[in-house]
């Protein structure tokens, strides 16, 4: 039986609870954070999309498909996003990994989704990178109580 400063010390434990029992605290609190804003906003992206809004870039041409199946592309990872922030919210180590994949994935699907609203696709690029880096570089490690 390990005790809790040996299990501190293995990569992959709880890796956001503290010693007063919170989850989520830091940058994978900020990275679940940033993670259900970016997929409410894809929600909300694709559902323009798909209702073929007029916010949208027009004659614009896509790598496959229209922008309609681009709606419905953006809205799945949109509601994948919001499902792994609020697994991320709840401190395992699996939920970190399917954040970064969602993130991940998301973010190659903004980079398809240029042609349709330019700036808008980059700037969910850049926060899919963010969210990547807060969980990859701090989502494993433990704050130091200083």
């Amino acid at each position: 039986m390990a005790t809790a400063a040996a299990r501190d010390r293995t990569y992959g434990a709880d890796y956001a609870l503290d010693d007063a029992g919170e989850r989520a605290s830091g940058w994978v609190a900020f990275a679940a954070t940033m993670l259900g804003f970016a997929g409410v906003w894809n929600i909300i992206d694709g559902s323009l999309a798909v209702a073929r809004s007029k916010v949208y870039a027009v004659n614009a041409t896509y790598v496959f498909g229209d922008l309609r199946t681009w709606g419905w592309i953006i809205l799945a990872f949109g509601i994948v996003q919001v499902c792994a922030a609020f697994a991320l919210l709840g401190g395992s180590s699996v939920a970190r990994w399917f954040g970064i994949g969602a993130a991940g994935v998301s973010s190659i699907a903004q980079l398809m989704f240029i042609p349709a609203a330019p700036f808008w696709a980059l700037a969910m690029f850049a926060l899919d990178m963010l969210v990547i880096y807060a969980l990859t570089v701090y989502g494993g490690r433990r704050e130091s109580a200083v």
